[in-house]
C-alpha cells in the first residue's frame, strides 16, 4: 500500500519491489550480471569439454574412438568417425590434434587423416547448436539464435559436400599439402597458453576435486562433468541472452556494429583473432549465439564471423603437428587449414544461399521445437552412423 505523503503524492511502500528492479535495469548493473553469466558459459563448455576428454580417454573409449579410427578404410568411413569423434569430444582443436598424433604415430594413413579432418569439421559446430537451446522459451529469440548456430553447420556441410568427392577424385588437397610440408624445414615450437583454460581453471578444477572426493570412478565423473556443464551452459545463456537485452542491448548493438561487425572483413577478422586467442571454435562460434538471439548482431554478419573461427581454430593443429615435425602429420594440418580457405573461397560469394537455408530452418524450428532436436540428432548422428554402415557394408 501506498500513503499520500504532504505534497498529494504516493510514496513507495517498503515491500515496493519497483526499486529493486530499477536497479537491477540500470545498464551497469545488467553489464556486470551479462559479464558474470559469460564466465559461467565459459566455465560450462570447459566443464563440458574437460568430462568429455576424461571420458575419451578411459581406456575402454579410447580404444573404441582408436578402433573407429583404424577402420577409416575408405574416406566416408573416416569422414564420419571424424564428426562422431569431434561429437563426442565436444572440441574439434582435440580431434584434430588426436588425428595428426595417429598419424604422426603411423595408426593413420595420411588420406585417412585428410577426411578425417573433414569431419572435425562438420562435428565441431554441435556445441553452438545446442548453446542455441539457451533461448528455446522465447520464438523470436530461439528463430534468430538457433539461425546464427546452424549457418555455421550448413556452411561446413555445404562445404564438404563440394570438396569431399573432389578430392576423393583429384586428391588435390593430399598432393598439394604434402608437397608444402615436404618443402618446408620445420622447427619444434611451443603450444600457446589457453586463456580461458586460464581464468575457468579454479571453477573447473574444484569441480573435478569434488567430484572424485565424492568417488564416482572415472567414467561417473567424466559423465557428472558433462551433465553439470550442459544444465550449466544453457542456464548462462538464458540469463546471458536475458541480461543483453533492454538498454544494454542498445549500447551493446552500437559496438558490435560499429567496431568488431562494422563490415564483413572486421567480421571474419574477429572470428579468426578471438578464435587463435581463445583456441577453440566451439566457443567463439558459442558466443556469438546469444548475441545474436539478443538481436546485437545480424545473421549477414555471423556469416564471415564463423568462416573466420573456422580458419582460426587451424591454428592449433598446425601447433599440434609442427610440435613433432613430420611431413605427413604437417601435411594433415595444413588440409585442415586448405579445406577452410577454399570453402569461404567458395561459399562467400555465394553466402545468400547458406543464410536463407539458416533463416528458413531457424523459422520452422522456432515455431515446431521438436525441429531442433530432430536437426541435432540426424545430422551429427543418424547420417554420419547410416554413411558409416553403408559404406563399411558396400565398400
Amino acid at each position: 500500500m501506498t500513503r499520500p505523503a504532504a505534497s498529494g503524492r504516493a510514496q513507495p511502500s517498503v515491500n515496493d519491489p519497483r526499486p529493486i528492479a530499477q536497479f537491477l535495469n540500470r545498464p551497469a548493473v545488467r553489464g556486470a550480471c551479462a559479464a558474470a553469466f559469460l564466465y559461467l558459459f565459459l566455465c560450462a563448455m570447459r566443464l563440458m569439454s574437460t568430462g568429455f576428454k576424461g571420458l575419451a580417454k578411459i581406456e575402454s573409449s579410447h580404444d573404441f574412438i582408436e578402433a573407429v579410427f583404424s577402420h577409416a578404410d575408405n574416406p566416408f568411413v573416416a569422414l564420419t568417425a571424424g564428426v562422431l569423434a569431434t561429437v563426442m569430444a565436444q572440441s574439434s582443436s582435440f580431434t584434430t590434434s588426436l588425428i595428426i598424433m595417429f598419424v604422426f604415430t603411423g595408426q593413420l594413413s595420411f588420406d585417412a587423416g585428410v577426411f578425417a579432418i573433414m569431419g572435425a569439421n562438420i562435428g565441431t559446430s554441435v556445441t553452438s547448436t545446442i548453446a542455441s537451446l539457451g533461448s528455446l522459451r522465447i520464438e523470436r529469440q530461439f528463430r534468430r539464435a538457433f539461425s546464427a548456430a546452424i549457418v555455421h553447420d550448413i556452411f561446413n556441410l555445404l562445404t564438404v559436400a563440394v570438396l569431399f568427392p573432389l578430392e576423393w577424385s583429384t586428391g588435390i588437397v593430399r598432393n598439394s599439402t604434402l608437397y608444402l610440408a615436404q618443402s618446408l624445414g620445420l622447427s619444434e615450437i611451443e603450444k600457446a597458453t589457453n586463456p580461458v583454460k586460464v581464468i575457468t581453471r579454479p571453477i573447473v578444477d574444484g569441480m573435478v576435486q569434488l567430484l572424485e572426493w565424492v568417488n564416482l570412478g572415472k567414467m561417473g565423473v567424466g559423465i557428472a562433468l558433462a551433465g553439470v556443464g550442459l544444465v550449466l551452459l544453457l542456464f548462462s545463456l538464458a540469463m546471458l541472452v536475458t541480461n543483453l537485452k533492454g538498454a544494454l542491448l542498445n549500447r551493446i548493438e552500437g559496438l558490435f556494429s560499429k567496431v568488431f561487425f562494422r563490415n564483413d572483413l572486421i567480421a571474419y577478422c574477429t572470428g579468426a583473432i578471438t578464435t587463435v586467442m581463445v583456441q577453440s571454435s566451439s566457443i567463439t562460434t558459442s558466443l556469438i549465439v546469444p548475441l545474436a538471439g539478443a538481436g546485437a548482431v545480424r545473421l549477414q554478419r555471423v556469416f564471415p564471423y564463423v568462416l573466420g573461427a573456422n580458419l582460426g581454430t587451424t591454428v592449433t593443429g598446425l601447433i599440434a603437428a609442427t610440435a613433432n615435425p613430420q611431413v605427413e602429420a604437417v601435411a594433415v594440418a595444413f588440409a585442415h587449414v586448405m579445406f577452410n580457405v577454399l570453402g569461404s573461397a567458395i561459399w562467400y560469394p555465394l553466402r545468400r544461399i547458406p543464410i536463407a537455408i539458416a533463416q528458413r530452418y531457424g523459422r520452422l524450428a522456432a515455431k515446431r521445437k521438436s525441429y531442433a532436436l530432430l536437426y541435432l540428432f540426424v545430422v551429427f548422428v543418424l547420417i554420419p552412423a547410416i554413411g558409416l554402415i553403408i559404406t563399411e557394408l558396400i565398400l
